[in-house]
């Protein structure tokens, strides 16, 4: 009987280089086509639109779109190498970083583990090297790129918190079956990816968390207004502070002093970026060292957070936040915050 022969994939090997001539920039958005992705994963392009397409509720259009014809024949016009099948009766779809992550949590396997993993620690040596450069690039294009990779990292943590979740609600009910596996690729896969150095933690609820991911839980306990307290102020600041509830007033106290401030430019691309955020700031006339967090001030709900560094650098060193229970000895304070000047950023 002749030995059946196997098929062997040729793995991509996932580099800076291989990366950005595959990137496009396409509606104002950085995006990957799917023909180039099937490559990585190993998959036909037919095979792997299928996979997206059996889990089409996962893609919104800023995660993935189809290609107009023009937008097809200006790729093509535009970048011969494109990887665009000219045979084919449908025009390719693209992905965008945000849908590459949403991706990951579709494709299954050793093969796409590895290749997910690759990709990601490409994608944060290629925006490493953009910050590590900062000089060469404008202040509006650094301020974009912070603040993709903020909510990037955010929403990474945010996956593979909700995987831990629901790895335990699994574990719950498998109790006693010994046989049965509840530990999820994915989750090993974001654990790699947001590894200490990478992520920053800081102690809250007596456990350590995602620095980043707290301090926008917290506010979005808000109900009616944010106050924080804090003279170290910069752009990571403001992109804590970006999914409040809407209508809430926040005001940030602050005489923004430090190496890092927060620059005009930074404040007023980050409220065209976010229009809804209700957002004002005010000095603290150099009487505060202590960082504070207020929720609902006034009202029967107000809360007050203690906070050890500043939230533009939680995590940096061990710190941690504390919820003050005590609430009725801030009152004056605050009351006193609300009637000083406002606060001019410099340009």
């Amino acid at each position: 009987m002749a030995e059946e022969k196997k098929e062997e994939i040729a793995v991509i090997e996932i580099t800076e280089e291989y990366m950005k001539e595959r990137i496009y920039e396409i509606r104002g958005q950085r995006v990957i086509l799917d023909s180039d992705l099937s490559e990585i994963y190993g998959y036909t392009t037919k095979a792997f639109n299928q996979q997206v397409k059996n889990n089409i509720e996962k893609f919104d259009e800023d995660f993935m779109f189809e290609l107009t014809d023009d937008e097809v024949e200006d790729l093509r016009s535009n970048f011969l190498t494109a990887n665009l099948n000219s045979k084919s009766r449908y025009n390719p779809h693209v992905f965008t970083e945000q849908g590459l992550y949403m991706l990951m949590t579709v494709l299954k396997g050793p093969l796409a583990v590895k290749q997910s993993k690759a990709l990601i620690r490409t994608f944060k040596r290629m925006k490493d090297y953009i910050l590590e450069n900062r000089d060469l690039i404008g202040q509006r294009e650094l301020l974009q790129l912070s603040m993709e990779t903020a909510n990037n990292r955010i929403e990474i943590s945010k996956i593979n918190s909700d995987m831990i979740s629901l790895e335990k609600q699994i574990s719950d009910v498998a109790e006693g079956l010994k046989d049965v596996v509840t530990k999820s690729e994915l989750a090993d896969m974001m654990n790699s990816f947001i590894s200490d150095d990478d992520e920053k933690w800081l102690m809250f609820n007596a456990k350590f968390s995602s620095a980043d991911e707290v301090y926008e839980s917290i506010y979005r306990q808000a109900k009616s207004s944010i106050y924080v307290v804090d003279n170290y102020i910069g752009l990571r600041t403001l992109v804590h502070l970006k999914n409040s509830p809407t209508g809430v007033n926040i005001i940030l106290f602050s005489d923004n002093v430090g190496n890092n401030k927060l620059h005009n430019i930074e404040y007023t691309d980050f409220r065209k970026e976010y229009p809804t955020v209700k957002l004002s700031m005010k000095k603290t006339d150099g009487i505060f060292h202590d960082r504070f967090i207020v929720l609902d001030y006034g009202t029967a709900d107000e809360r007050v957070f203690l906070c050890g560094a500043s939230s533009k650098d939680a995590g940096a060193r061990i710190t941690s936040i504390v919820e003050d229970y005590g609430i009725a000895k801030y009152n004056s304070v605050i009351a006193g915050l609300l009637k000083n000047s406002a606060l001019v950023l410099p340009k």
